[in-house]
Parts: structure tokens; sequence; C-alpha cells
């Protein structure tokens, strides 16, 4: 039993020790606030203070299989088992955006921003300004009707302040998602919305210039871990396993063959086009991604117009339908509208017509369909005035400064902004300003009738009724003509509308002349937009933006490319080595040293992982750390290596349960207890390790990738002692994960027995109690 002396020197405070519903199987602080986020087992999001509070909890109704926060800790990244990625807010965990980037589980996720101003000192560079807000007032939003669908647009409909959140990506700093699945696909999304490029590392190869240049290798079933993007954007390292496929046949004959080369691996991935045009990028990225929103509103508006307009439509045809019936019934030989012009000429009124309106109909009724027709027409005209107009001119004005940008081809053609797609675009954008005013125009022209016709109706009841009718409203003779020719049993708004029935509007071989001809002046060259709809016209508009902003994804993704690969360790052959779960953990510092010297711009990888244990090896209960990975193709330049590791051996009586990099190049282990211990005061203790003493050994990268990282340190393996390092035992069995927060100086650690201790990794126990 230990003395109150021993209690008061006890390394990290513990804070707390609370009780948790359900086992965590993720967690993650929050880089800038005193916020964990967790995952639970049936893939509940909770989100804590550090005092324990719960703000809330969310549950996508999918299995969440990866979890990270934005770099300004404002929003939450969530990886769903389906391949979806959705963004939460992180004041009320509501929905800020989906993206459908993969196709299977989204297996790991990274989100870095630059680690600069954005903005650049030459003269002679872009720097980003967002205009719109100089003309413009503030983006409309999808439109609100109770009881109405919008559609799976991916956005909250119920958050004014939630919806415009995304769209301040202006004042952020340029920063990168980067997601990987079950499929080998690292997917990359400037400010989490806009996707700007992807690699697959199964159909990636790598000529690694350490070993032959001749030589190109590929991962084959390879499963991807984790991924971690630098904090200046260059480079991105991925750990996976797989077995190393080569070219070599003699090599595959010799050494390979003994071993085998199945296992875990380090790929460098060559990022660097993100920091060399991260202004051009960000001005892409922030106009692609509001004209996206937009495009949402327009789609939006639609939706709910086409919902209003058809239950109106359906009201209207279901009250006149009964006029049908009656006209069979009496055994007439006519149609309705024929029956309605007889009754406006002044003819004798049939006996259907006469049921109809006076009977079936009457003023009421005529009332109540009359206020469901253009009521729903005056609302169509408020949705496109405050919602589909605004954003229909916001659009145009984005793609404007795009097509100016796509002009400078010594600056934007690098980034795959083609100018021609930006022009079809751009005109396209013009176009469905058109369709909007035709559109107007003809809603107008159908409300007035309506009115007109139903005016008419009222009328026609009060006469035949035998009363006053002096307080009515005038209706127009012909209008009422037109409306029974052309109106009644037609319906030219829904035409419009329609988005999957879409059919050609008519247009006269006179004004078809002179559109053509108006054409060879200039300002557009599409002369068929008036035959088309509006429906029709957001369709071509919206097809026109894919293909504008698909050429810069493909661009940049033919930009990344693996420039580098590391044999870490072998991993069992049983079958049940592609589902084992191998502590890992990546991270970056800025470090001066003469052996990782030749690094781009001072940033230093660490990488720390957990070394499988082999039967044939003489390696066991082993943690490998690695640094200057990303370091060795500028180091190539100057005939030197950069990259050493270490192999760090666990104390006996423990194995490691998880693991994560700390600031200043610390280690931070959970060990579990494999034996009892009469030195511990209980069953797991938490250890961390300042990485940058330890005795480095430099690996030579001149021969061929047919030895493991951990076999060439086999042989020079440090040994952990308990009371040389900071050490906190835990008095309860512990599980993963260990969630480490760098930037506040905390850790929980998960108990076995569903219980969260959390940790505060500044300062000494005895300081605490002494100040008390």
């Amino acid at each position: 039993m230990e003395t109150d002396e021993e209690q008061r020197v006890l390394p990290f405070q513990l804070q707390f020790d609370k009780p948790v519903t359900s086992q965590i199987k993720i967690a993650e602080w929050n880089p800038e606030k005193d916020l964990l986020a967790m995952v639970t087992e049936d893939s509940k999001i909770l989100l804590h203070r550090f005092n324990w509070q719960r703000l809330w909890t969310i549950s996508p109704g999918r299995c969440i299989t990866s979890l990270c926060w934005r770099p300004d800790g404002k929003a939450i990244a969530v990886g769903l088992e389906d391949g979806t990625i959705s963004l939460h807010d992180v004041e009320n965990g509501k929905l800020l955006r989906s993206l459908k980037s993969h196709t299977v589980a989204v297996v790991c996720l990274n989100w870095e921003e630059d680690g600069q101003l954005n903005r650049d000192d030459s003269p002679n560079l872009s720097t980003y300004e967002d205009r719109t807000p100089r003309f413009f007032p503030p983006a409309p939003r999808p439109p609100r009707t109770l009881g109405v669908v919008c559609g799976d647009t991916g956005f909250m409909d119920d958050n004014e302040d939630l919806y415009q959140e995304l769209s301040n990506s202006s004042y952020q700093r340029f920063n990168v998602l980067c997601s990987a699945d079950n499929d080998g696909n690292i997917c990359f999304s400037i400010f989490g919305i806009f996707p700007i490029g992807k690699i697959n590392i199964h159909k990636s190869s790598v000529s690694t210039p350490f070993v032959d240049k001749q030589s190109a290798h590929q991962l084959m079933n390879a499963s991807i871990y984790k991924v971690a993007l630098s904090k200046d954007l260059c480079r991105l390292i991925v750990m996976c396993s797989g077995e190393l496929d080569e070219n070599m046949t003699e090599l595959r004959q010799s050494q390979m063959a003994a071993h085998g080369m199945n296992g875990s691996h380090g790929l460098v991935l060559d990022t660097s086009i993100f920091f060399n045009r991260k202004n051009e990028l960000h001005q892409l990225a922030q106009q692609a991604s509001n004209i996206e929103e937009l495009t949402e509103v327009i789609r939006a508006s639609l939706s709910v117009m086409i919902k209003q307009w058809s239950d109106a439509m359906r009201t209207f045809h279901e009250k006149f339908a009964s006029l049908s019936t009656l006209i069979i019934d009496h055994a007439l030989d006519s149609s309705p509208q024929e029956e309605f012009l007889s009754l406006l000429g002044g003819a004798r009124t049939s006996p259907a017509v006469h049921q109809f309106l006076v009977n079936t109909l009457g003023e009421v009724g005529v009332k109540r369909v009359s206020k469901v027709v253009c009521g729903a027409a005056k609302e169509l005209q408020r949705i496109v005035l405050d919602h589909m107009q605004p954003a229909a001119e916001i659009i145009a004005f984005r793609m404007g400064e795009l097509r100016a940008l796509s002009r400078w081809r010594a600056r934007f053609q690098g980034i795959g902004l083609d100018e021609v797609l930006i022009n079809n675009a751009t005109e396209r954008s013009g176009m469905i300003l058109v369709q909007i005013e035709r559109f107007m125009r003809v809603l107008a022209s159908v409300e007035q009738q309506f009115s007109n016709f139903f005016n008419w109706l009222l009328k026609c009841i009060k006469l035949l009724m035998q009363e006053p009718s002096d307080q009515l409203l005038p209706y127009n003779s012909e209008l009422v003509v037109i409306f029974l020719k052309f109106l009644y049993d037609q319906d030219p708004v829904s035409q419009f509308l329609d988005l999957s029935e879409v059919h050609n509007i008519e247009v006269d071989l006179e004004t078809m002349q002179r559109v053509k001809e108006l054409v060879q002046f200039g300002g557009f060259s599409d002369s068929e937009y008036l035959r088309r709809t509006l429906a029709k016209e957001f369709q071509e508009m919206e097809c026109s933006f894919k293909e504008a902003f698909q050429m810069p994804f493909l661009s940049i993704s033919r930009k990344i490319v693996c420039e580098d690969l590391l044999p870490l360790f072998p991993l069992p052959s049983s079958s049940a080595s592609t589902s084992m779960i191998i502590p890992m953990s990546i991270s970056y510092y800025e470090e001066v040293s003469e052996s990782v010297s030749s690094c781009q711009h001072g940033l230093v990888d660490y990488i720390c992982f957990q070394v499988p244990n082999e039967p044939t090896s003489n390696i066991s209960n082993c943690i490998g750390i690695a640094r200057g990975f990303m370091c060795n193709l500028s180091s190539l330049k100057k005939s030197q290596t950069s990259l050493e590791a270490v192999l760090l051996s666990i104390p006996a009586g423990y194995e490691c349960v998880d693991l994560s990099l700390y600031k200043d190049t610390h280690i931070v282990l959970l060990l579990n207890g494999t034996v009892t211990s009469s030195e511990s005061s209980g069953d797991a203790c938490m250890m961390v390790v300042q990485a940058r003493d330890l005795p480095f050994i430099s690996l030579s990268r001149s021969s061929s990738l047919n030895v493991w990282t951990s076999h060439q340190l086999k042989d020079a393996v440090v040994q952990l002692q308990m009371e040389n390092e900071k050490v906190r035992y835990i008095p309860h069995s512990v599980v993963a994960p260990l969630a480490v927060s760098a930037s506040r100086g905390v850790a929980c650690v998960f108990a076995a027995r569903k219980r969260a201790l959390v940790y505060i990794l500044e300062e000494d126990e005895d300081e605490v109690l002494d100040s008390e």
C-alpha cells in the first residue's frame, strides 16, 4: 500500500471518474474548446464538456465508422458505413451538410488547415477576396413550407444560422478534409464541402527513388488505417496494410518469398498542389461551393412550387369533375367547356350546369377553390421573388467571377479551370434568369385568368339564385373564353415546373427566327432555350456546372501521386489479420535538427505504431517510432537520409492498448496489465515518453523494399523503465480508444467497465494538492 507522500507525487491529475451509458468506440477532443465527442457502440454521438456536462446527443441512424473535428472546432465531420460524410454544428449537433464522396464505409478522416495566414506577401500572387457581399444581400435560403419536404438537399431546414455557417468559408483559413474508405479511395474536399481530388492506393504505383527508379510497386488488397495531412498541406502520410507487389522477379523469388511482404506499410502522397495553388483553389472552392448551395435553393424552390401547385390543381379538378358526371347523367352530348361557353353566351342554362353551380359547387365552393388556386399562385410568385430569382442572380454573378478567372490561364489553367466549360456554364446561368422571367409572366397570366373565371362563376351563381350581384368583382368575357379554350383542361404552370416529365414548349417560327438573328450579334449561343421549360433549363444548368467543376477535380487528382513507400512490419498470415486493430498515431512537429534539416518548411513527421508479435521473430510487445519519412525526397538531393526509427519495448507484465502522439514529440501510451504486479496499484497505467530524446537509428533506404523497418531495428530495442518515465497507474482495466488533446493538455481513458477517466497532463497532482 502506498504512503500519503507517494500519492502526492502521482503525475497527471485525475479530474474525474464518470460512468458512461455505453462502451465508446471513437473519441476525439475539440482542437479549440474543452469538448469531447464520443461515438458509442450503437452509433450515437455524444458531446461532453470538460466538466462532463452533456451538450447534445445525435443518432445518424447508420453505423458511424470515423470522426474528426474541423480545425477551428466549429464543426465535426462524421464518416458513415454507407460512404456518407456528414458535417454537424458544434453548438447543437444539427446537420450542416452531407457529402457522398464514397460508396463504402469511411474508415478514417483528417481535417487540416493551412498553417500560414491565407495571404501571400509577394505582389505578383493573387489573394482571395469574395466580392459578392459588395453587390448582393445575404444569399437566400431554401423555402420553408409547413408539411412540405424540400428533397434530400443535404441541408438542415430549420435554422438560418446553420445554413449560412458553411457559406462563410471566405473568412476561414484554407483547409482540406481528407477521407479514406474500405476500397482504398482517399478523397479530398476543400472546406469539407467542395470535392477537389481523389486517389486510389490500389491503382497507384510507387517508384521509390531510394531503391530503384525503374522498379514500380503496388499494394494488393490494401486496407487503410489512418491518413494525416501535413500542416503545410504538401504531404499526406497513409498508414495501411496489404501485400507489396513488385515487378522485380528475382527479388520476389529470393528474400520476399521467404517471409512474404504482407503487412503494414506507410505511404507518402505528394499533395503539394494544395500549398502551391492554395489561393487559386480557395477562390474556386468559395465560388463553386456557394454556387452549389444556391443551386440547392433553386432545386428546393422547384420542389416546393411543384407540391403547392399540384395540390391546388388537384383541388380545382376534383371540384369541377362532378360537372362532367352531371352532363353524362343528364344525357347531354357536350363538354364542360361547351356548357360554360353556352352559359357565357346567354343561351338557356342546362340542368347539369344549373345543378352544378347552385347545388354542387355553390358560392362557398367557388370562393374556396379560388382561394386555394389564386393563393397557390401568389405563393409561387413569393418563392420565386424571395428565393429562386435572388439565388439565380448570385449564381450568375459568381459564374461571371469564375469566367474572368478562367481567362487567367497562367494561374488557373493548372488547376483545371477550363475556359470553354466555364463559358458554357456562365451562359446557362444567364438563361435560367430568362426562364424565371418567362415563368413569372406565365404564372401571372394564369393567375389572372383563374381569378377572372372565378369572378364570372360567382356572378352566374348570384344570377341563377336571383340574388343581387352588384358587390361582386367585375370580369372580362374575353378572358373567360380564353380560359375555357386553353386553361380549363391544360396546365402551363405544371409544364414549366415538372421535373420528372418535361415537355418542349411550342414556339412560332417568326419568334425563333428573331432569336437566331440575335445570336448573330453575340452574347449567347443558344437559340433553343425558348423551347425549354424552367425545369429543363435548371437541369441543363446543373449539368453544365458538374462538367465545369469536374475538370478541377480530375486535374488535381492527377497531380496527387504516391512518391514513397515504407514497409513497417509484417502481419500474421491468418485471415483475422485483415480485421485486427493496430494502435497507431501520426503527427507533425516543427523541429530543428541536423538529421532532419532537409525537411520542407521545418516540419518533421512522427509515426508511432504497435508492432504485432511475430512467432518467427524475436520482436515482441514493442512500439515502433519513425520520423522523417516524408523528408526523404528532399534529402535525396543532398545524398543523405533523414529517416530514423526506434523500437520501444513495453515493460514486462503490460501490453499496449492504444497510443497517441502528443505535443512536443511526446507519446502517450495506454497499457493494460497482463499479470498482477506488486509495483502497480491497479490493472492499467498511462505513460508519457519524450520521443525526441530516444536513441533513433538512421534507416538505410538504398536496398530494395524487402526488409521490414521493424526487422532493421530488432537489434537496437530500447527498454522502457517504469521508474524513469511519467506513469499514472489506473485502478481499472482499460480499452481503446485513448483520447488525447494536444491543444488542451488532457487525456480521456475509458475503462472496460463503462467508465471514463479524464486526466490533466500539464500539471502534477502534488502541485494541485499544495495549492489547495
